[in-house]
């Protein structure tokens, strides 16, 4: 009796698994219609020239020293499926350097960012916690190294070391803006190398992985003895000025300094091929250039000057001014990352340029703002980017 007793129970609990299992169930119907891999989908996302505004999440961070946001145009769009981050090993924390860019970078891949405590003791030293497990996760950390570049430097890496001990599967350092790239190379005696030095700490702290935007050189690449993808914010600018009313055969794209002819060549190329000038210049110390003089024809041009960085603007000012002597009928300014350090902001807003053009891959903070300036944001680029290398997807072909 009672193995008849089991045998029909069994019976019974088969009935149930095959009426679960048929086609009008959830789960099969679950099963049938999982979301394949996005990987082909992502191989051929193209760069359109419409504005798009990025979407808007609930979670948002308020830093006490951050200061009020600057207006931010975002040309780029990608034309690629709906993201979420549910059920996705997918994580993206913020560094207290540029938690705006991070956010609006969340916003483009769908989600909110990962909850993180940071704060600072009374004598400075950094404290970071992560607020929600990342174990076997793929973890991004957006820091740009701008100033004060010692403190989001020191902060970056102690963000890693949290990722790290916290388990995490995969570590991004996602560097806008790496500050210390300038110091790539030994020019004269007795000269430290800090960009292979900064390199070196990023890789120990335990970094699987730097995306970078725009290096001073791409010698520094070689510096990682880890993966680096390395972005360009050009197409953003191109995409840009490819909206303004200006005739291509009137451009002419101008190199700053012969350091740059490299960047400002592609530039050229990109932009209806246009010719290339080149202000030839003299460096006699660190923010100290002098113009000598120029190289190509700008007379009755539009001379569009191309560079990685403002700084100080003094080597972008006192070229223009040398375009203005040359004949040039306007000057335009762009560059991916606006370090702004004094006098940029007076150099820049003297009345020499027609526009400033520049990336958000640096905060610019309110007083930094001058009517000539104009803020780009490169949050679809690098969301676009954060996707692919997670996804197992070719980062190149966003720029071909």
């Amino acid at each position: 009796m009672i193995d008849l007793l089991l045998m029909a129970g069994a019976s019974a609990l088969s009935s149930m698994a095959c009426a679960c299992l048929s086609s009008s169930s959830p789960l099969a119907l679950a099963v049938a219609h999982r979301p394949r891999s996005h990987a082909h989908a992502h191989s051929h996302a193209r760069i359109t020239k419409r504005q798009v505004r990025p979407r808007c999440c609930s979670s948002m961070y308020d830093y006490n020293n951050s200061a009020p946001p600057m207006p931010s145009l975002s040309p780029l769009q990608f034309p690629t499926p709906a993201r979420s981050s549910s059920g996705s090993r997918l994580r993206i924390f913020s560094g207290s350097a540029n938690p705006r860019l991070a956010q609006e970078m969340a916003c483009y891949l769908g989600m909110e960012l990962g909850k993180i405590k940071i704060k600072r003791f009374a004598d400075g030293e950094i404290y970071v916690q992560l607020q929600e497990s990342v174990r076997g996760c793929d973890v991004f950390l957006v820091q740009p190294t701008c100033p004060p570049a010692n403190e989001n430097l020191m902060e970056l890496l102690i963000m890693i070391d949290a990722c790290r001990r916290a388990s995490a599967k995969n570590i991004t350092a996602v560097i806008p803006y790496f500050g210390y790239a300038r110091a790539d190379r030994k020019m004269q005696g007795r000269e430290s190398i800090a960009a292979k030095l900064v390199a070196n700490l990023i890789t120990e702290a335990g970094a699987h992985r730097v995306l970078a935007c725009d290096l001073h050189s791409s010698q520094s690449i070689g510096y990682f003895d880890i993966p680096v993808d390395h972005v360009y914010g050009q197409p953003v600018i191109l995409d840009y000025l490819a909206s303004k009313t200006i005739c291509p055969k009137e451009v002419v794209v101008v190199s700053p300094d012969v350091g740059g002819v490299a960047r400002a060549r592609a530039f050229a190329k990109k932009l209806s091929d246009a010719p290339l000038a080149i202000v030839d210049k003299r460096r006699h110390g660190h923010n100290q250039a002098e113009v000598v003089h120029l190289i190509g024809d700008v007379k009755g041009k539009v001379a569009v000057m191309v560079d990685d960085m403002i700084d100080t603007a003094g080597t972008i000012a006192k070229g223009a001014e040398l375009l203005h002597k040359e004949g040039a009928r306007a000057v335009y300014a762009c560059s991916t990352h606006a370090v702004f350090s004094p006098p940029a902001v007076e150099r820049l807003s003297s009345g020499l340029f027609q526009e400033v053009i520049i990336t958000n891959t640096v905060p610019v903070v309110q007083h930094q703002s001058f009517p000539q300036l104009t803020v780009l944001s490169v949050a679809n680029l690098l969301g676009e980017t954060i996707w692919r290398v997670h996804d197992d997807c070719s980062v190149s072909s966003i720029f071909q």
